[in-house]
C-alpha cells in the first residue's frame, strides 16, 4: 500500500492514510529506525507528526489527534486550553503531564456506523485494518494538570498492543510538543512506579542512582528547558510495603525496623481495660471501663501508626517493645507522603502546597530521608538501596530532588510563574479519578472492547469542564481527589495488613440484630407501652452503637471511622488505637451518630412507616432523608473533630461529612425496613413475644460503669 518512488514523499499534505499510519507507527516505536529512514525516504520531521494542519485558514487537525472522542489526542481539549492561554489565564500556561494504561478486551467487532471493523491498534492516525493487523489489548490514556490551580484535562488516548517504555517516551514528547505548540508548558511529568515506568523515565534520561541522580530531560533535546520527572507515590508506597514485607528486618545504624510489630498492631484484638477514675468528693476512688479498638482504616504509613505503636510500648504490651525503630520509619515516609500529597491551597504544614515558607523543612526532611535510606540494610548486612527492592525507595529520593528542582527554578526566584505548587498534580490520582468515572461509564467491571471504550470516553468528554475544582473537571464523576487517594491506598492499611493474616469475622448481620438492640418499631403495642424514658434514650444508643459498628466495617477514611465513636478528649493521642466504651457489648456511639439516630427515630414517629423494601419504600426513604436534613439545619455542629478534616477533599457541598450523615441515614432506615418486614408483630406482644426471641433480651442489662449511655440519655 505504500509507494516506492521519493516522490511521493515530498508532499506531506498528499499522504494517503496508509503512509500516514507507516510515518506515525514507525516514530513511536523505533525513533532511531524512522530516522535512518528518512536519509533514504523524504519523511516528515517529527514535528510535523504533531503539527496542527490548516486547510483555507481553517484548523482541521493533525495527524495524530482527532475529533469526536477517536482514538489519537483530542482536538476539541486543545483548542479549548489554547483559547484560555490566548485569553491570558496564568493558571493554564503551565501544567504537568501524566499517563497511565488501561487493560482492554480484545475483541473484533463490527461498527455500522463506519462500516469498518474495530478493536485493532490505533494511534490517532487510523485503525491498522487488517487480516495481520494486532487487536488492541491496551488503551493508553493522558492528561493535564495544573500545578498552581486544580483544573485537570484529558488529553487524548491511543489503542496500542502492548505497551513499553520506548513508546510511552515517545507519545510524552509528542504530547509535550502538542502543548508547547498552543503555549503550554510542561514543568513535569508522572508515571506509575512499574517496570513500565522505569522503562519509560530510562528512555527519556532520567537516572535514579543515589549518588548521581538526574531529575530532568531535556525536550527538546538539547534545548535550554527542563522538564522533572516523577513516580507515582501510592505506587511508591506499594513498593516500600512489599520491601519491608519481604525483608520483615531492615536495619540501620544500630536500630531495626521490623514488619512483625505492624502486623501485631493490625491483629490487636478488641481488649476491655480498667482505667481509674478522677475520684468525686465523697466517693471512693472508682475505674472505667474501655475497649481497646485498632483504627483498620489508618494508613500503614501514618503518624498515627507511629503514635500507636508508641502508645502500646508505653502499656508494656510484651509484641510492642523495641519497636522505636519501626516508630521512626513510620513517621519518616508519613512525613514524606504529607508532602507528595498536598491536595489543596487550604492545608498548612507538609500538607499544604510547596511555598516559601515551608520549603526549608520539606529539604531538611529530604536530606533526612537520603541520608537514612542509602544506610538501609537487610538482615545479611546488604544495602537495600542495590537490592532488588530498591525502587520504591530510590523513587523516593528522584521525587525529592524534582520537587527541589521545581522550587529553585519556579517557585523560589523573583518573577516565576508560580509562587506555589500543588504537589497532588505530581501523583496519578487525577488521572485514576477519570479511569473510576471511565470505568463506571463503561458499566461493567470487566475490562471493556475499544468499542465501549470509546463510547464512554466520548460521553465522558461530553461532559467535561476545564474550570478548576469544577465537578464536571475532566469529567471525574461524584468522586473527589481524597475518595480515590483513599480507595488506591486501601491495601495500604491497617485492615488490608489484618486481612492478609487474619481473616476478618463476619459482621453482625443487620437483620439479627434489633433482638439484642431493642429497636423500637413505630405502632408497636410494646412500643406504646413505655414509660421508661431512659430505657427508649438506652435503646436509641444501642441502636446508633451498631449504626457505627457497620458503618465502621466498610469506611475506608481514618478520621471519619473515628468519629463514629465516643472519644475521651482529656485522653493522650493515641494514634490508630481507640478507646472505645461498650452498652450491652455494643460500641458506643459518638454524640453525632446518637443525635442523628435520635433524630431518625423523630422523623419516622412523625411522618409514618418506613415500608418494606419496594420502589414505593425507596421513594419514601428518599423523602424521608430530605425530612431529617431539614430536621438537622440549625442544628449544633455534628462531628466536631471532622473540622479541620473538611479541607483534605474539596470545598464542596458533597464532602465527607454530609457523605456520613447520608450513611448514617441509609442504614438506619434499612434496618428499620427489614425488620418492619420480620417483626410485623401478628404475634402477641408482652411475654409470649419475648419468648419467641429464643431468650435475647429485648433489651440490653446497662452497664453501670458506663456513665456515657446516662449523658446520651440526658441529652
Amino acid at each position: 500500500d505504500l509507494p516506492c518512488e521519493l516522490h511521493s514523499w515530498r508532499q506531506t499534505a498528499d499522504y494517503s492514510p496508509e503512509m500516514r499510519q507507516f510515518a506515525c507507527i514507525l516514530h513511536l516505536y523505533h525513533i532511531k529506525a524512522y530516522d535512518y529512514l528518512r536519509k533514504i525516504f523524504p519523511l516528515p520531521h517529527p514535528y510535523s507528526l504533531t503539527k496542527q494542519v490548516f486547510i483555507h485558514s481553517e484548523c482541521v487537525s493533525s495527524w495524530l489527534s482527532n475529533n469526536e472522542a477517536a482514538a489519537g489526542f483530542s482536538n476539541d481539549i486543545f483548542l479549548r486550553l489554547q483559547e484560555k492561554v490566548e485569553r491570558g489565564e496564568q493558571a493554564y500556561c503551565y501544567c504537568a503531564l501524566m499517563v497511565q494504561d488501561m487493560s482492554l478486551q480484545k475483541q473484533q467487532e463490527w461498527d455500522p456506523q463506519t462500516q469498518r471493523l474495530t478493536g485493532f491498534v490505533d494511534l490517532g492516525a487510523g485503525v491498522l485494518d487488517a487480516d495481520e493487523a494486532p487487536l488492541a489489548s491496551e488503551a493508553i490514556i493522558l492528561m493535564a494538570v495544573g500545578i498552581s490551580s486544580p483544573w485537570r484535562a484529558p488529553l487524548g488516548y491511543f489503542f496500542v498492543n502492548s505497551t513499553t517504555g520506548h513508546l510511552l517516551a515517545q507519545l510524552l514528547r509528542q504530547t509535550i510538543n502538542k502543548l508547547n505548540n498552543i503555549g503550554i508548558t510542561v514543568l513535569a511529568v508522572t508515571s506509575g512506579a512499574t517496570a513500565c515506568g522505569a522503562e519509560t523515565a530510562r528512555a527519556l534520561g532520567i537516572r535514579t542512582d543515589p549518588e548521581r541522580i538526574q531529575c530532568t530531560f531535556q525536550h527538546p533535546p538539547g534545548s535550554a528547558h527542563s522538564i522533572t520527572y516523577f513516580f507515582d507515590i501510592c505506587h511508591v508506597l506499594q513498593l516500600i510495603r512489599n520491601a519491608l514485607q519481604c525483608f520483615q528486618k531492615i536495619e540501620w545504624l544500630s536500630d531495626a525496623v521490623r514488619w512483625q510489630h505492624v502486623v501485631e498492631l493490625a491483629a490487636l484484638q478488641e481488649q476491655r481495660v480498667l482505667e481509674p477514675c478522677s475520684p468525686k468528693p465523697g466517693r471512693p476512688r472508682s475505674e472505667e471501663s474501655y475497649h481497646l479498638k485498632v483504627n483498620l482504616a489508618t494508613l500503614l504509613f501514618s503518624e498515627d501508626v507511629a503514635d500507636a505503636l508508641e502508645h502500646l510500648q508505653k502499656l508494656g504490651l510484651a509484641s510492642f517493645q523495641n519497636c522505636s525503630g519501626t516508630i521512626k520509619f513510620v513517621r519518616l515516609i508519613s512525613c514524606l507522603c504529607d508532602v507528595f500529597y498536598g491536595r489543596g491551597p487550604y492545608r498548612r504544614g507538609l500538607k499544604g502546597p510547596l511555598l516559601a515558607r515551608n520549603y526549608t523543612k520539606i529539604s531538611y526532611l529530604f536530606n533526612e530521608a537520603k541520608n537514612f535510606f542509602v544506610t538501609l540494610t537487610d538482615s545479611m548486612g546488604r544495602y537495600v538501596i542495590k537490592s532488588k527492592r530498591k525502587l520504591g525507595f530510590l523513587s523516593f529520593l528522584l521525587n525529592a530532588e524534582s520537587l527541589k528542582w521545581l522550587y529553585a527554578n519556579y517557585v523560589c526566584p523573583e518573577g516565576t510563574p508560580s509562587r506555589r505548587l500543588l504537589t497532588y498534580a505530581f501523583s496519578l490520582d487525577p488521572l485514576e479519578l477519570f479511569l473510576r468515572a471511565l470505568q463506571q461509564a463503561c458499566g461493567s467491571s470487566r475490562s471493556p472492547t475499544c468499542t465501549v471504550f470509546q463510547a464512554a470516553y466520548h460521553k465522558l468528554l461530553a461532559s467535561c469542564s476545564l474550570v478548576p475544582g469544577s465537578p464536571h473537571s475532566s469529567g471525574s464523576g461524584n468522586m473527589s481527589f481524597l475518595d480515590i487517594s483513599l480507595s488506591r491506598r486501601r491495601d495500604l492499611t491497617l485492615g488490608s495488613i489484618r486481612a492478609q493474616y487474619n481473616p476478618a469475622r463476619g459482621r453482625t448481620p443487620a437483620t439479627a440484630y434489633p433482638y439484642c438492640a431493642g429497636l423500637l418499631l413505630r405502632g408497636s403495642a410494646l412500643s406504646n407501652a413505655l414509660t421508661d424514658l431512659s430505657l427508649h434514650a438506652q435503646s436509641i444508643t444501642c441502636t446508633a452503637g451498631f449504626i457505627a459498628e457497620q458503618l465502621a466495617s466498610d469506611l475506608q477514611c481514618e478520621a471519619c471511622l473515628a468519629s463514629l465513636f465516643e472519644s475521651d478528649e482529656s485522653r493522650l493521642r493515641c494514634g490508630s488505637v481507640l478507646y472505645i466504651k461498650k452498652l450491652g457489648g455494643v460500641s458506643l456511639p459518638s454524640a453525632s451518630v446518637y443525635h442523628i439516630t435520635s433524630i431518625l427515630e423523630q422523623v419516622l414517629n412523625r411522618y409514618g412507616k418506613v415500608g418494606d423494601g419496594s420502589k414505593t419504600t425507596k421513594l419514601c426513604h428518599l423523602s424521608l432523608e430530605q425530612k431529617v436534613f431539614q430536621e438537622l439545619l440549625g442544628e449544633s455542629p455534628l462531628f466536631p473533630t471532622l473540622t479541620s478534616h473538611l479541607f483534605d477533599g474539596e470545598l464542596c457541598v458533597n464532602n465527607h461529612y454530609t457523605v456520613l450523615v447520608k450513611a448514617i441515614t441509609r442504614l438506619y432506615l434499612n434496618i428499620r425496613t427489614n425488620h418492619a418486614k420480620h417483626l410485623n408483630l401478628k404475634y402477641p406482644c408482652g411475654r409470649h413475644r419475648l419468648k419467641r426471641l429464643k431468650g435475647k433480651h429485648l433489651f440490653p442489662s446497662p452497664l453501670g460503669s458506663c456513665q456515657s449511655s446516662q449523658t446520651h440519655a440526658g441529652s
